[in-house]
């Protein structure tokens, strides 16, 4: 059942990823043990290089997403309204935060369909948790997500160990995957399922492609860490027993360059790179990896709330110089050509990469 305090958890949620340091402790995207190979002789201009793509019909001038993570605090209008504007200058996509809150209240609405507002042509996504798809989310539920903000796309997010730590968790995992299948099989948007900073194998890569999913992000290790904003909350909260559990799964799951080879060698996807993506360079060598377009969210969520817009356009105007900048010094004039640029694996990446030959 739907329960009326998700408002102030999502509020517990962004205090914290404001305030404390929830990344990853001692684990890393592993994007160190990718060597994208340098060209000293690129034979294209820098002013030639195009960072654009189209993602499931759209048209972004870069492979950039502004990643799910708001959803529910009244001032989540406000945020969204900064995400929303910036998402429009650059032409890129962005996802909002878990609807299911606006489904319990519906004042709390508007501070999603301002993305719409303020950017009527940008792509989209809308957003729901797994677990609530076996518990009571029907497809009309659906349908009013994504009418909400008129959504390209509805996001479903799978956070298993999120729910496992968090005090009023619903780990409750049965059934989702038919609901999943029955979700798809009744909507006409296309669905895209994520991870929250756990990764995607290739098993379950493998049955999502199955059953019609269209894109697949990732969400890797290496970013921001659901099971320790749970822990943290939990110590607050006085629940010794989840802040444990919290820390000692703090640094669980599949590294996001992992991930992006688990689900690559299974699938022709298309697939969104996020979970620690923190400059252009990442973005690149997700690219080469096999990834379609990256997805940032705590940096992007920092900054917006910390400074406002101005100071998160020129965040990922950076990050989005700093990616063709790469595409420049690997010869590749376009997205397209990243793609198929050669890259050298080492350490604990080259493998993890071995074993997926066997």
């Amino acid at each position: 059942m739907l329960n009326n305090n998700v408002q102030d958890r999502k509020v517990d949620h962004l205090s914290i990823c404001l305030n404390r340091e929830v990344e990853s402790k001692n684990e890393s995207t592993w994007f160190e043990y990718v060597y994208l190979v340098h060209q000293a002789l690129p034979e294209i201009d820098f002013k030639s290089v195009d960072t654009s793509v189209e993602f499931l019909g759209k048209k972004l001038s870069a492979p950039l997403l502004i990643d799910c993570m708001t959803g529910g605090p009244k001032f989540s209008r406000e945020v969204n309204s900064i995400l929303a504007s910036v998402a429009r200058d650059l032409n890129i996509g962005m996802g909002v935060g878990s609807q299911r809150a606006a489904l319990i209240n519906p004042e709390l609405a508007k501070s999603f369909s301002v993305v719409r507002e303020i950017a009527p042509e940008i792509f989209v996504m809308a957003n729901i948790g797994g677990p609530q798809l076996s518990r009571g989310f029907n497809i009309d539920d659906a349908k009013r997500i994504i009418e909400m903000v008129k959504a390209d796309a509805l996001a479903v997010h799978l956070n298993p160990l999120q729910e496992l730590v968090q005090i009023e968790g619903e780990p409750y995992y049965k059934g989702v995957f038919s609901a999943l299948e029955k979700l798809v099989s009744e909507l006409d948007v296309p669905i895209i399922v994520k991870e929250v900073g756990c990764g995607i194998s290739r098993e379950v890569a493998l049955k999502l492609e199955m059953i019609g999913v269209k894109a697949i992000n990732v969400a890797g290790l290496g970013g921001t860490s659901w099971a320790g904003v749970e822990a943290i909350r939990a110590e607050e909260m006085g629940d010794k027993y989840k802040a444990r559990l919290g820390r000692t799964f703090w640094d669980w799951g599949i590294p996001t360059a992992a991930s992006i080879l688990e689900v690559r060698s299974v699938t022709k996807l298309p697939i969104i790179a996020s979970g620690g993506i923190r400059s252009g360079i990442d973005i690149a060598k997700a690219i080469a990896l096999g990834a379609d377009l990256a997805a940032i969210a705590l940096p992007v969520i920092r900054k917006a709330i910390k400074f406002g817009k101005d100071e998160t356009f020129s965040y990922l105007r950076g990050i989005i110089d700093e990616l063709k900048a790469a595409m420049f010094l690997t010869g590749a004039l376009n997205i397209n050509e990243m793609k198929r640029k050669r890259y050298i694996l080492v350490g604990k990446l080259k493998d993890w990469a071995d074993s997926l030959g066997r």
